[in-house]
């Protein structure tokens, strides 16, 4: 026997909020090395090849295998298939190279600690060492 319609709404409108990204938690912590200074508002330029500098610093994108998916939608508004795409129109275009792919959140941690201009993200909560630009 079908649901009654007030439950059917209300799964569908459930649904809708969901993919139109309402509603959802915050889900991971965009980071950087304490050495660099930008806005939240620069980290889509930051990932999309767009902004290379934050004053004289060299900055260093690295993207985590683990939570890509999530960040990609979440803050350069796209999916993963478009944003590899870009990089390799960027790659030959422009001869830049699109940033490396750690597994998972320790590798990324680990990567921004260490490395002056580095800008990451993880699937939590980020923890000392690092500063957080955005939460995602």
């Amino acid at each position: 026997m079908p649901a009654p319609l007030n439950a059917r709404l209300a799964a569908a409108l459930a649904c809708a909020t969901l993919l139109c990204g309402h509603g959802t938690a915050l889900a991971g912590d965009v980071i950087a090395h304490p050495s660099v200074s930008l806005a939240a508002a620069d980290v889509r330029d930051v990932y999309l090849g767009e902004m290379q500098l934050a004053g004289s610093l060299r900055l260093v994108p690295v993207d985590n295998a683990a939570a890509q998916g999530e960040f990609v939608a979440a803050i350069l508004q796209t999916n993963q298939r478009s944003y590899q795409a870009r990089w390799r129109r960027k790659t030959f275009r422009e001869g830049l190279h699109a940033p490396p792919l750690k597994d998972n959140d320790a590798e990324v941690l680990s990567f921004v600690r260490a490395t002056p201009g580095a800008i990451g993200y993880v699937s939590g909560k980020a923890g000392p060492g690092v500063v957080v630009l955005d939460r995602y």
